[in-house]
C-alpha cells in the first residue's frame, strides 16, 4: 500500500472572504465573516497561471490526522512568483471535504474481520483527507483512494488511543450528442417541455444571504436541508433553523437535546419530513449517544409532531436511516427495520425478535423499498423488496448474488439499486455496477457496468441506504458523471454527464459537456430534464443547467458571482459532499459539518444562498 503524502505547504492566505470585518452584519451572517450579498470587487491573484509544479516526491511517513481539510484553489489558478510556495492546483475542486464515506465503526466487524474505515458508519464522525498535492489531479479516483488511504491512518489512531468521534450527508433532492449553452441573459420561459423550472429574466445571480458556521467544541453533523416554497430549513448544532428563501431572516428554531445524526430529503405534499438525533449532547466522557430517536417536523411551522424510538429488549436501538414513503417514515438499523405514520407517530411495524432476516434500510419517495439481509454475517444475501408502506406487506423481491455486501436505492420508480460488487470500484464510491428492477415482478431488467476510474456517482451503502450523490433517475434512464479528464484547453479539467437506458443497460449516446474548467453533476430531475451543478474553475462562477431529456440541449438557469470572495465560499461546498437545492431561480448550498477549523480561505459558512438578479 503506497503511503499518503504529507499536507502541502500552503503560502500565506490573503484575504480569503475579504479583510476583517469591523462591523458585523445584521443578517443571518452577522457575527461570522463579511456579508457576501455586499458585491466584493474581484481581488488579483499572484499573477497569471503558471505551469503546475512538478509531483512531489512520495513522503516516507503518513501525516497525522488533521482537522477539517481546507479548500482547493481551481485547476489553473495563478500560481505564486519564483522562489514562494504556490498554491495548489486542484483542477477547479476545493480540498475534500470531511469523507461521510469513510468512518470507523466501533460495534460491528468490517468486510475484512477488522474496523473498516467504511462508507459511512452510523453515529462516527468524519475521518478527514488531505489535499493532493500540486501536479497530482486534484478530484476522481485519486483523490478518493488518498481519502481512503487517510481514514485508514485516522481510524488506527483513533483505536489505538482509545477515542472515538462521533457524526454523520444529504446530496441532491430527487430523483446526450454535444450540448449547447444559452447566453448570460435569456428569455423567460421553461427550459424544455416536461420541466416546471423557468429561465430566469437574468440568469446572473447574487449573494441572497449567508448563515455562519456555528460553534463547536467537536467535529458535529449538519446533515439535512430542505426547501419549501416558504422555508428553506437547515440543520445546525443541535437544532434546525426556519429561514426566509428570499431574505434569509430567521422564521422558526426547532432546538433538540441532541444532535441531528441522520435525515432524508424526502418532504411529504404537506411540508413534512423525518429526522433521527441523538437523546443527548456528547461529553468528553460519552460522545455518541445513539441515534436512537425518530421524529417527524412540520417544515413550515418548524414543529416537532411526534418522537419514538425502536427497542430491543429495554434498550433503545441506534438507528442507521430514515426514509418517507406514502405517509410512512420508515427506519432500519443491524437490529431490524420499523415504520411509523408521519400523521401520529403510530407503529406500523417493528423488529421482530425471531427474525432470522433484518431490514438493514428503506428507500423512499415514489415507492418504498427495503434493503433486507439474510443468512449468517460473512454469508449474507441482500433483498430488495418492494412494500406496502402501510402494511410492510411484500410485493415483489429481488434476491441479489451472494458476496454483495452492500448496496445503495438509488432510485425506488424506477427501482435503481447501486452496489460495489467484490469491492471493484476501487475508489471508494460504493458503485462498481447498477441494477435495474422490475418494481412488479422482482426481476433482474438489467446491469450496468460502472467502473470507479470512469464514472463519478458516489452512494453510501454501508448504513445510509438511500443516500447517493451525482446521480438522477428519470425518463427511463440513469444520468451520472464521468470522472474528470483533460479539457481542450492546456491545463484544463472537464466531464460530462451520459444516459444509460434503464432497460437495455446502454448508453444513449446523449452527453452533456460541463466545458473547460467545469465540472458537472446531475442534483434532481425536472419533470423530464436534469438540473445540473457545473463547479466552476478558479476564475469562474459555478452554474445551474437544465438539461433537455429529450435533446441533451444544456440552457443555463442560474450563473453564481465571480468575485474573489464569493468563489472562494462557494469552492467549499463540494457537490460531493455539500447539499445543494435549486428551485426557480435560487440556489442553495450548505455544509454537512460544522468544526472548530478554519477555512486557510477565512470564514467558513454554513449555508450560501444565491438567487437570480431582478
Amino acid at each position: 500500500m503506497s503511503q499518503p503524502p504529507p499536507p502541502p505547504n500552503q503560502p500565506p492566505q490573503q484575504g480569503g472572504f475579504g479583510p476583517p470585518q469591523d462591523q458585523p452584519n445584521q443578517s443571518a451572517s452577522s457575527g461570522d465573516g463579511p456579508d457576501l450579498t455586499k458585491s466584493p470587487q474581484p481581488a488579483p491573484g499572484y499573477g497569471y497561471p503558471q505551469t503546475p509544479p512538478p509531483p512531489a516526491q512520495p513522503p516516507q511517513t503518513p501525516p497525522p490526522p488533521a482537522g477539517p481539510p481546507q479548500p482547493q484553489p481551481g485547476y489553473g489558478y495563478p500560481q505564486a512568483p519564483q522562489g514562494q510556495p504556490a498554491p495548489q492546483p486542484g483542477y477547479g475542486y476545493p480540498g475534500p471535504q470531511p469523507n461521510p464515506y469513510a468512518q470507523p465503526y466501533p460495534s460491528q466487524p468490517g468486510p475484512y474481520g477488522a474496523p473498516q474505515p467504511g462508507y459511512g458508519y452510523p453515529g462516527q464522525p468524519p475521518t478527514v483527507p488531505v489535499r493532493p498535492q500540486g501536479g497530482q489531479p486534484g478530484g476522481g479516483k485519486g483523490r478518493t483512494q488518498l481519502a481512503i488511504i487517510v481514514s485508514a491512518v485516522v481510524a488506527i489512531a483513533l483505536i489505538i488511543g482509545g477515542g472515538v468521534w462521533y457524526s454523520k450527508s444529504s446530496g441532491g433532492d430527487g430523483k446526450q450528442d454535444t450540448a449547447s449553452t444559452d447566453g448570460g441573459k435569456g428569455g423567460t420561459g421553461k427550459a424544455s417541455s416536461g420541466g416546471k423550472e423557468k429561465v430566469p429574466a437574468n440568469t446572473a445571480s447574487q449573494v441572497l444571504f449567508q448563515v455562519p458556521m456555528p460553534e463547536v467544541t467537536e467535529t458535529t453533523s449538519t446533515s439535512g436541508s430542505w426547501l419549501t416554497d416558504k422555508v428553506y430549513a437547515k440543520t445546525g448544532n443541535a437544532e434546525i433553523v426556519g429561514y426566509d428563501p428570499v431574505k434569509g431572516t430567521k422564521l422558526w428554531t426547532l432546538k433538540l437535546p441532541g444532535p441531528v445524526c441522520q435525515t432524508t430529503h424526502h418532504i411529504t405534499s404537506d411540508k413534512k419530513t423525518a429526522i433521527l438525533y441523538e437523546p443527548a449532547m456528547p461529553t468528553a466522557t460519552k460522545r455518541f449517544n445513539g441515534c436512537s430517536q425518530v421524529a417527524a417536523i412540520d417544515l413550515d411551522t418548524g414543529r416537532k409532531l411526534w418522537t419514538q424510538t425502536v427497542k430491543s429488549g429495554d434498550q433503545d436501538v441506534s438507528l442507521d436511516n430514515v426514509t418517507i414513503s406514502g405517509g410512512t417514515v420508515a427506519v432500519g438499523s443491524t437490529s431490524g427495520g420499523a415504520a411509523f405514520s408521519i400523521a401520529d407517530g403510530k407503529a406500523l411495524w417493528l423488529p421482530k425478535a425471531d427474525d432470522t432476516c433484518y431490514d438493514a434500510g428503506y428507500g423512499g419517495g415514489e415507492k418504498l423499498v427495503a434493503l433486507r439481509k439474510c443468512g449468517p454475517y460473512d454469508q449474507q444475501q441482500l433483498h430488495i423488496q418492494t412494500i406496502d408502506p402501510k402494511s410492510g406487506k411484500v410485493i415483489s423481491e429481488y434476491k441479489m448474488t451472494k458476496g454483495i455486501e452492500y448496496a445503495s436505492i438509488v432510485s425506488t420508480n424506477p427501482l435503481v439499486v447501486a452496489a460495489d460488487v467484490n469491492r471493484s470500484a476501487g475508489d471508494g464510491s460504493g458503485i462498481s455496477d447498477f441494477f435495474s428492477i422490475d418494481n412488479r415482478t422482482g426481476k433482474l431488467r438489467t446491469r450496468i457496468s460502472a467502473p470507479g476510474d470512469r464514472y463519478a456517482a458516489r452512494c453510501d451503502n454501508i448504513s445510509k441506504i438511500e443516500h447517493c450523490t451525482g446521480i438522477a433517475v428519470g425518463n427511463d434512464r440513469l444520468y451520472v458523471p464521468t470522472e474528470e479528464h483533460d479539457g481542450a484547453k492546456e491545463f484544463t479539467k472537464t466531464n460530462e454527464i451520459v444516459a444509460f437506458d434503464l432497460g437495455t443497460g446502454k448508453q444513449t449516446g446523449q452527453r452533456a459537456d460541463a466545458g473547460d474548467g467545469y465540472q458537472i453533476y446531475p442534483l434532481r430531475m425536472d419533470g423530464g430534464n436534469v438540473i445540473a451543478y457545473k463547479r466552476p474553475p478558479y476564475d469562474k462562477g459555478g452554474q445551474v443547467v437544465s438539461i433537455d431529456g429529450n435533446s441533451f440541449k444544456v440552457t443555463k438557469l442560474l450563473e453564481n458571482p465571480a468575485s474573489r470572495s464569493v468563489r472562494n465560499a462557494e469552492m467549499t461546498m463540494s457537490p460531493e459532499y455539500a447539499e445543494i437545492r435549486y428551485s426557480q431561480g435560487r440556489l442553495y448550498m450548505s455544509a454537512i459539518y460544522a468544526s472548530k477549523m478554519r477555512s486557510a480561505f477565512g470564514k467558513q459558512y454554513l449555508v450560501l444562498a444565491f438567487g437570480a438578479s431582478e
